[in-house]
């Protein structure tokens, strides 16, 4: 499994960004994502989008928050 801390503290404590579409992101959160069984992935949330990957650490899809603030 992919060690989260290892991989992406640096994001959260230092000045290190994500460059998505162009445009620097800061990292404010990650975790691991489940089924409901079993941990099947892990996301990333920066200030405008989440991300979400599959444990071999491959780009599944990303969303912006502003969708999901339009569903509330």
């Amino acid at each position: 499994m992919i060690n989260l801390d290892e991989r992406y503290h640096d994001y959260l404590t230092n000045k290190k960004t994500l460059r998505i579409d162009g445009a620097e992101e800061q990292v404010v959160a990650y975790g691991y994502t489940d089924d409901g069984n079993s941990i099947d992935g892990y996301y990333l949330t920066t200030k405008n989008y989440q991300l979400k990957y599959n444990l071999e650490g491959i780009f599944l899809r990303m969303k912006a928050l502003r969708e999901y603030a339009e569903v509330f």
